[in-house]
């Protein structure tokens, strides 16, 4: 169903699920409670969901463990089939998936179409590599036996998704576990659980048998995920959050040796170097920056800027910021939509008026958006001293602190002084400075003149504290395969000589 100019946002969300998904069937919560999901431009609710207790997660849990074996052995081209014709749906719908995603997550329809863009190649490419799953067979060196390779399903599978891109999240982790063969249960983020449970309806549509996806909102998560977790039946977790939440369910996995993929916080600083493209740096800044509205994990949050040049930069990034519009994100004019919630909002005020406190000054913006919604200002701060804790934490949020190096060294120490690795952002002209930044910066990821790396097709992830695994690209779908060896006796240790 493609969304048309008559339609209104009342009529979308009248078409949009709003219950659990268990077992191939849409079913209310077993408490019958429900929770509402907020515009953060407005404050007011859009839609109740069905709330999950540990009930309904057990009964999701039972769906997938059921539906396992046969899935598994669903021939991969079946498997490859459900997610192109998947991809194919969510094209066909885009402006009914990015209108929701703007109404339950605040950006501007502009980025929910390229969400959407995005979040449909997992489907494509994993899609494709569903038939490439392959093995090996070889000869031992010692000529004794002969060594057979295979892959195999993990099985079944929880995620555990982040509210700031909603549907990309969603099919970076569900596509690959088609793909291999694991069945699975998606807990999607309170604060937007809409996109997800479309896209569920997506799936249905495409043929994806009953128990393959189940999907549980739920405003315990806790509570509804920990049970899971203690299961012996779930074998793989896959989880998208802050490190904090990350390092509590790394522990929690232990217990079952979980599987595990975690994409946790990161620090990414973006560097420009004396000799680069000033103005190439100031766009890439600008996208590395204002993507999501600072609202991502790849997000730039330290701007490393070399002091013979630091000048030029500021003054033209300061301008390009000032000339973002918030607003809503159903508005044409919006450029920027607003932050998620109130206490995001909090978080990001906090931190700009604790650098000011420690001597940053504010060349642009630095205070809430009055009025409807969790609106803030898009803010430059200068001369933030190297303490200050704007530095050191994850902003999530359009706020962009710049300060100056002297030398090369310098400039990788100071990326590099931080628990975290997930992404870094480096502008030079110079190709063996480029190489020696690949060699010595602890990042999972590094952008060279660009200021958006994120691809379906490259392996997505970081280093240190950031998280483990990875996701998108040929390595994505190893997420969710177990290898097996099978050791053959020597076939011709018997046969006798002719």
């Amino acid at each position: 169903m493609t969304m048309t100019a008559p339609d209104t946002e009342r009529e979308l969300l009248s078409r949009v699920p709003t219950g659990l998904y268990i077992d191939g069937g849409w079913r209310q919560s077993a408490s019958g409670r429900s929770f509402a999901v907020v515009d953060p431009s407005t404050g007011e609710a859009l839609a109740q969901v069905a709330d999950a207790t540990p009930e309904d997660g057990e009964a999701a849990l039972d769906a997938a463990h059921r539906a396992q074996k046969g899935w598994a052995k669903t021939p991969p081209r079946v498997r490859a089939e459900i997610l192109r014709r998947a991809f194919e749906l969510v094209t066909a719908r885009v402006d009914e998936f990015a209108l929701t995603m703007t109404l339950e997550m605040g950006k501007p329809l502009a980025e929910s179409r390229g969400e959407v863009a995005y979040g449909a190649e997992f489907l494509r490419w994993f899609s494709e590599e569903a038939p490439r799953i392959a093995g090996r067979y070889s000869t031992a060196p010692d000529g004794a036996n002969r060594l057979l390779v295979v892959k195999r399903p993990v099985g079944p599978c929880l995620f555990i998704t982040p509210w700031n891109f909603p549907l990309a999240m969603a099919t970076r982790k569900i596509a690959p576990a088609i793909a291999a063969g694991c069945t699975m249960v998606l807990k999607p983020a309170a604060l937007t659980p809409l996109t997800a449970l479309l896209l569920t309806q997506v799936f249905e549509e495409a043929g994806l048998p009953a128990g393959v996806l189940n999907v549980i909102p739920t405003t315990r998560a806790g509570a509804v995920t920990g049970p899971l977790i203690r299961d012996p039946r779930l074998r793989k977790l896959s989880f998208t959050g802050s490190t904090e939440v990350g390092r509590r369910l790394i522990a929690d996995s232990a217990e079952q040796v979980l599987r595990v993929s975690m994409e946790l916080g990161g620090n990414a600083p973006f560097i420009v170097f004396d000799d680069a493209d000033i103005p190439a740096a100031v766009t890439g800044g600008i996208l590395a920056k204002m993507r999501n509205g600072g609202e991502a994990c790849v997000a730039a949050n330290r701007f490393l800027v070399h002091e013979s040049v630091a000048e030029e930069f500021t003054t033209a990034f300061v301008e390009r910021m000032a000339a973002f519009t918030p607003a809503r994100g159903t508005d044409p004019e919006s450029t920027v939509g607003p932050l998620v919630d109130e206490a995001t909002r909090n978080k990001v005020s906090s931190l700009v008026a604790e650098a000011i406190e420690d001597g940053a000054t504010v060349a642009v913006g630095g205070q809430p958006v009055p009025g409807p919604g969790y609106f803030y200002q898009p803010t430059v701060l200068t001369g933030v001293p190297a303490s200050a804790r704007i530095l050191n934490e994850e902003i999530f949020g359009p706020v962009a602190p710049i300060t100056t190096f002297r030398t090369e060294a310098e400039a990788i120490e100071l990326a590099n002084a931080t628990p975290f690795g997930l992404v870094c952002f480096a502008y030079t002209a110079d190709l063996n400075r480029a190489l020696r930044l690949a060699e010595e910066l602890d990042t999972g990821m590094l952008g060279i003149n660009a200021g958006v790396v994120s691809n379906p097709a490259a392996p997505f992830g970081g280093v240190k504290q950031s998280g483990l695994g990875r996701e998108g690209g040929f390595e994505g779908i190893d997420e969710y395969l177990e290898t097996r060896y099978v050791g053959i006796a020597d076939p011709f240790a018997s046969t006798e000589d002719a």
